[in-house]
């Protein structure tokens, strides 16, 4: 999720100050991704500067209310109108597990069994956290919990297979030794 849009979605509901746009934020994720305030400042100038938000001079704290221009308005809603693109920009799990497989040196199978056990300890921890939510806490808190469960089981089950075809081939089958022949430049030949 970008920073940018959850900004422009809390700011839709009204005029906010950075740390108070922190707080909402966290707030409303149950603290699920902690921001910097830092990011937050950071972000703001970037949508000041695109013309998304606008800032009146410092109040008698010194702190610079934001609030949303026209183009700011139709971004947050166009950002819940638009649905995400499923596929994360790059998963850091499988491309370890991947580059473990090839590597003669590596124990893929102690990688995912390393691994797993990390899974479980998150996924025990986030059943505790959701048995202590459903004693009525704000809904949004339960839904992000329900998605990092959600999302903590499927690492789990995508470990299991992974080992299963693992184990199923040769264990060199997925090796790849460095080419000896170094990359080419420039454009490969037309033919």
């Amino acid at each position: 999720m970008a920073i940018r849009d959850a900004l422009l979605a809390i700011l839709a509901q009204g005029p906010c100050y950075g740390n108070q746009l922190k707080h909402e934020y966290d707030r409303r994720t149950g603290g699920a991704w902690p921001l910097n305030v830092g990011q937050i400042y950071t972000t703001l100038d970037r949508l000041e500067r695109d013309n998304l938000v606008s800032a009146a001079a410092p109040n008698d704290q010194g702190q610079r209310v934001y609030d949303l221009t026209e183009q700011g308005r139709t971004e947050a809603a166009q950002w819940f109108a638009r649905p995400l693109d499923d596929a994360p920009a790059r998963d850091e799990l499988a491309t370890k597990i991947a580059l473990a497989v090839t590597l003669a040196d590596v124990d893929a199978i102690d990688v995912i069994e390393r691994q797993r056990l990390s899974t479980q300890h998150r996924l025990a921890a986030l059943r505790a956290r959701r048995a202590t939510l459903e004693a009525g806490d704000e809904l949004a808190s339960q839904l992000i919990v329900e998605a990092q469960i959600g999302a903590v089981t499927a690492e789990a089950l995508w470990l299991d297979l992974a080992e299963q075809r693992m184990r199923q081939s040769s264990p060199a089958s997925g090796v790849i030794p460095l080419e000896t022949e170094p990359p080419r430049r420039g454009r490969p030949p037309q033919h």
